[in-house]
């Protein structure tokens, strides 16, 4: 390998790399790992300052996976400081550091940390800026953190960045934590004239220099290292515009030139959906700025703040990086374990975007594959463990931090009313302690307890925190004309949940086309419901239209055991004091359980002569169970 300087920044290596590409869903694309075992930990190191400003300079040819940069960071003390350390990887060669013009001594280490001792102290509260100049071969690890490949039938060069979880200092000296957001930003991009580049902000400049134009970016707003992010190629550009309720800003779309006509056709739509978003959690985040998508070269996409890098333009890919903006960027979960808060949100927006624009029909159908992807195994929780954030694969995986945590949403929603949940959502993406800044789970049940008055702690202690998913047998009997006994009872895929607290629906049909939609509120197992109904009842559903996470559920109508109908006699019936239980056949009675009205249960007893002295007058209900199943009865108490 041969490296010579063509600018004082600018390297070039004879060195041609492949990589290869899947086309993938959004999650796996997301989720694609040049290396499973990601070693980065949180850097306590690094926690003692706080960074308010990057100048970024990088010197970048799409013909190789290299580059040359001088990053200027500005940061104030959190203690007393001698040194400071920047997350850098150590395949990254620095070859100068500067504090107001004077040179300062720096170490790289096996920790990929860069060291600078600095001029003086900095103490609390003091604020200075370092100058790093460096230059190297990334190394991607995790997801392709800088890749050079090609794309088109000519085979154009094209490079990219993507971050996230643990990419930025593959490539450039930040602070890798989820722990600090950069206030502002300014991106100097150095390539071959005849390229064009994107990144975060607001293009200031393109001034060329000879073979070489430098494109100047612009961020004003707090963003994390992970979400800074630089692309090159041939782009051809366009943009669509948006003046909706105060938010007057352009879509800016970087595409490849062969993909032109059918990305103008595909884009459009992210207007509405623009639009539909304003509408429900408020402003678009970076509304003084812009917009946008750059294509790259992967089927999935990545949310860098302001642009979105995409692998193509499919509708739900579109609308997936843009609820982003507000779930993931605005908003940004404060640890890996939290990723949820960033990808089952952007899933969710995805469903909410086809109930908006192809009504519910289709919606629902989304909620039956989220439902099969989540049952397809019998473990995994939404929330990560420590351990789990060690794995690019677990961190982003489809069936958890995506499809689980975006029904879970869906069923908080359902628990909550769309006025409660949406309130809840838009306080939570509003909240000035939150907001262009990091939250954990226990913020968003803050926001969602607020705005119900419920308290929520069961619910994610059985969805989100613990494993697995509830299959439930429904047993139910039209015991008088105008009311219904269900009996609910559960089964849980995995140990960690005891019994799944839910909100469970089942419709109720009529033998004349009637229909009755209850939501039974599920708090202990073998739970007996008594609910009023008006008709001859043909059949009972459970769950009709997927609200549930749930999977070998079964109805078992339990008239239709005639046996037991047939071979039990309650008597007297109205009773006074005793009411016995007798057989005509050698049926083994286990036990009987006495329910009011609203069918709460009394008590339970095995004895076949029930003492019910002690209860009011009035109607109430018997369930027998037996080696035969179960019988109700209605008795009366005189």
């Amino acid at each position: 390998m041969t490296r010579f300087i063509v600018t004082l920044l600018f390297i070039i290596i004879n060195l041609h790399k492949t990589t290869a590409q899947e086309i993938l869903n959004i999650a796996k694309a997301e989720a694609k790992a040049a290396q499973l075992k990601i070693n980065f930990k949180t850097n306590t190191n690094t926690s003692n300052y706080n960074i308010t400003y990057h100048k970024l300079e990088f010197t970048v040819d799409p013909v190789i996976a290299d580059i040359a940069g001088k990053v200027t960071t500005t940061f104030t003390a959190l203690s007393n400081l001698n040194t400071v350390i920047f997350d850098l990887d150590d395949h990254m060669t620095v070859t100068s550091v500067t504090q107001n013009e004077n040179t300062l001594s720096f170490s790289q280490n096996a920790n990929e940390e860069l060291v600078i001792t600095l001029l003086n102290t900095l103490n609390l509260g003091e604020t200075t800026s370092v100058i790093i100049e460096y230059y190297g071969t990334p190394v991607s690890s995790g997801f392709d953190s800088f890749e050079a490949s090609t794309h088109g039938p000519n085979k154009t060069p094209v490079l990219w960045t993507l971050s996230e979880p643990y990419g930025a200092l593959n490539w450039w000296p930040c602070k890798q934590d989820l722990n600090d957001k950069i206030d502002k930003i300014d991106v100097y991009i150095t390539a071959p004239k005849q390229y064009t580049a994107a990144s975060n902000g607001l293009e200031q400049s393109a001034i060329i220099n000879g073979n070489f134009k430098t494109t100047h970016f612009k961020h004003q707003y707090p963003i994390p290292a992970y979400l800074i992010a630089i692309a090159i190629s041939n782009y051809a550009t366009y943009s669509h515009q948006i003046n909706y309720k105060d938010n007057n800003f352009p879509i800016v779309n970087y595409v490849y030139p062969e993909s032109l006509t059918s990305a103008e056709n595909s884009t459009l739509v992210t207007v509405d959906m623009m639009y539909y978003f304003i509408d429900l959690f408020g402003d678009y985040p970076y509304k003084n700025e812009k917009y946008g998508h750059a294509q790259f070269g992967w089927g999935g996409g990545m949310e860098h703040a302001t642009v979105s890098f995409m692998g193509n333009f499919s509708r739900d890919l579109i609308a997936h990086e843009l609820a982003h903006q507000w779930f993931g960027n605005k908003v940004t979960c404060g640890s890996w374990k939290d990723i949820w808060l960033n990808e089952s949100f952007a899933t969710y927006l995805t469903g909410l975007t086809i109930e908006h624009l192809d009504g519910e029909t289709n919606f629902k159908s989304w909620r039956n594959s989220r439902i099969n992807s989540i049952t397809s195994a019998s473990n995994g929780a939404v929330y990560l463990s420590d351990i789990d954030t060690t794995n690019v694969s677990r961190i982003f995986s489809g069936r958890l931090s995506y499809n689980k945590g975006a029904m879970v949403l869906h069923m908080l929603r359902k628990k909550l009313g769309d006025t409660n949940f949406f309130k809840g959502l838009k306080n939570y993406i509003t909240d000035p302690n939150l907001a262009y800044n990091y939250a954990k789970t226990p913020d968003l049940i803050a926001h969602l307890e607020t705005a119900s008055s419920l308290d929520l702690s069961e619910f994610f202690n059985d969805w989100v925190y613990n494993q697995g998913y509830p299959s439930y047998t429904i047993n139910w009997q039209q015991t008088l004309a105008n009311s219904v006994h269900i009996q609910l009872n559960q089964n849980q895929s995995h140990t960690s949940v005891s019994f799944f607290e839910a909100d469970v629906p089942v419709r109720i049909n009529g033998t004349n086309g009637e229909i009755l939609d209850l939501v039974l509120k599920n708090t202990n197992n073998n739970q007996t419901f008594i609910e009023n109904v008006n008709f001859t009842i043909s059949a009972v559903e459970f769950d009709p239209d997927l609200h549930l996470i749930s999977k070998n559920n079964s109805v078992l109508n339990l008239e239709e055991n005639s046996f037991l109908s047939e071979n039990i006699t309650l008597f007297p019936n109205p009773v006074n004091d005793v009411l016995t239980i007798q057989t005509s056949e050698n049926i083994n009675i286990k036990n009987a359980i006495i329910y009011n009205t609203l069918g709460k249960e009394l008590f339970t007893t095995s004895n076949q002569q029930i003492d019910l002295s002690t209860l009011s007058k009035g109607v109430y209900f018997i369930k027998i169970v037996t080696d035969y199943g179960e019988l109700y009865q209605k008795i009366i108490k005189e």
